[in-house]
């Protein structure tokens, strides 16, 4: 067997996690535009590619990070609009995905990501921060709330949990995969292998992936792919249900109702042991960032917590 084929073997088992059907991305697309972005230099670490809208004269930050297989463009496509009207919106491409870091030169870290993180709000004085994280996001919003409290005004959680994959035997089988995954990519030429060929091997199943924007397929074009695909394997490994429930800055769950990957259950656990989050529900699986309803829940989330670390930050 080729390496190529290999790799696509490999990937089956994750197959619908990334990219989502490309008739619903084409429509949203139609729709709504991402932000023009930035890099900035982070000292010490590179430089970090940054999508922003600036949002009223002194609003607060929103910071969103997005999920894994994507970018910052892809992920929040439907948010970026609506939040915009209300807060001054940061939304960095993670390493190795779209235009993202590439120091990690094919190493995924969490914790790493969220100094990252930590470092661009110091660089751009735009903390504390609303930190909101999608799927994978989501553990690297927990972690940037546990490694740099200072930075972080409140927390908005999308489709994920404190174990996006859950511990024991399921782990080690995604852990596995992952490391298969990651080793056969590196004996890949990803320069030679078409964009539109990647993005099939991780559509969901059914979903028409040639229906993707030309935009969206030159996003995916722009992974790193050795750093994406172990990325997998960094959040096999992620458990913050030890210290979860530690958390102390107001916090909402925005809870996909059909998801898949992350059960619903494991979000709403997630909810019921942070001091005082709230729940924002949708009718929709883990690709729910798709759907035009996503941004007014996502603003509708976003308010409230920013209206709760108000009062909080109020003087006794």
């Amino acid at each position: 067997m080729s390496s190529e084929a290999a790799l696509f073997s490999a990937l089956d088992p994750v197959r619908g996690l990334g990219l989502p059907d490309g008739q619903a991305l084409g429509t949203l697309s139609r729709r709504a535009a991402p932000p023009r972005g930035r890099k900035v230099r982070l000292p010490g670490r590179g430089r970090v590619f940054v999508r922003e809208r600036p949002g009223p004269a002194g609003a607060p930050t929103v910071v969103l990070l997005h999920g894994w297989l994507a970018s910052a463009g892809l992920n929040w496509l439907s948010a970026f609009e609506p939040l915009g009207r209300h807060f001054r919106v940061l939304a960095p491409d993670l390493p190795g995905h779209g235009r993202g870091n590439r120091s990690l030169r094919g190493r995924f870290d969490l914790a790493a990501c969220a100094d990252e993180v930590a470092a661009m709000l110091r660089a751009l004085d735009a903390g504390p921060a609303i930190i909101a994280g999608y799927s994978m996001g989501g553990p690297i919003a927990q972690l940037l709330w546990q490694r740099h409290r200072e930075e972080v005004a409140g927390l908005v959680l999308c489709a994920t949990s404190p174990t996006p994959v859950p511990q024991g035997r399921v782990q080690s089988a995604m852990d596995g995969i992952m490391k298969g995954v990651a080793g056969a990519s590196r004996l890949v030429d990803w320069a030679t292998l078409p964009t539109r060929r990647v993005a099939a091997a991780l559509a969901p199943v059914g979903a028409r992936a040639e229906r993707v924007p030309g935009w969206a397929r030159r996003e995916f074009g722009r992974h790193h792919w050795p750093t994406v695909l172990d990325a997998g394997r960094a959040l096999a490994h992620h458990d913050a249900s030890p210290w979860i429930g530690d958390i102390d800055v107001p916090t909402a769950v925005v809870l996909t109702e059909k998801d898949a990957a992350i059960p619903a259950n494991d979000q709403r656990a997630m909810a019921a042991r942070i001091p005082g989050a709230r729940i924002h529900a949708l009718d929709s699986g883990h690709l729910a960032c798709v759907q035009p309803e996503f941004g007014a829940t996502m603003l509708e989330a976003c308010r409230g917590v920013s209206a709760r670390a108000e009062q909080v930050a109020l003087p006794a």
